[in-house]
């Protein structure tokens, strides 16, 4: 299993109807992507970070990761909303640990 995290920010307004457009046009778009699963979207409430958003899914194994990395959708995606609406991010990418 490997939980794909990014946590970003617009360069729309908070609670634009743009920012918004954004956020349904992502949850529509990657999480119908074959091998997501729990995609969520979450809003910043801490003063501690810059980030307003993250986004979190997850994917069975490397294979489903880099399917969905590689699928027209994503690619689409990121060239026509996350390059222009997106003024910066950090993904994190996490394997949990057996107990």
């Amino acid at each position: 299993m490997i939980v794909h995290t990014v946590c970003f920010t617009l360069v729309h307004e908070p609670g634009s109807g743009h920012e918004t457009a954004f956020l349904e046009a992502a949850r529509t778009t990657l999480s119908a992507i074959p091998g997501v699963s729990d995609f969520t979207v979450s809003r910043q409430v801490s003063t501690q970070s810059d980030f307003r958003f993250q986004f979190s899914m997850g994917f069975a194994d490397q294979d489903a990761y880099t399917a969905y990395d590689e699928h027209p959708a994503h690619q689409g995606f990121v060239a026509t909303r996350w390059a222009d609406e997106v003024t910066s991010f950090q993904e994190l990418d996490f394997v949990p640990l057996p107990a």
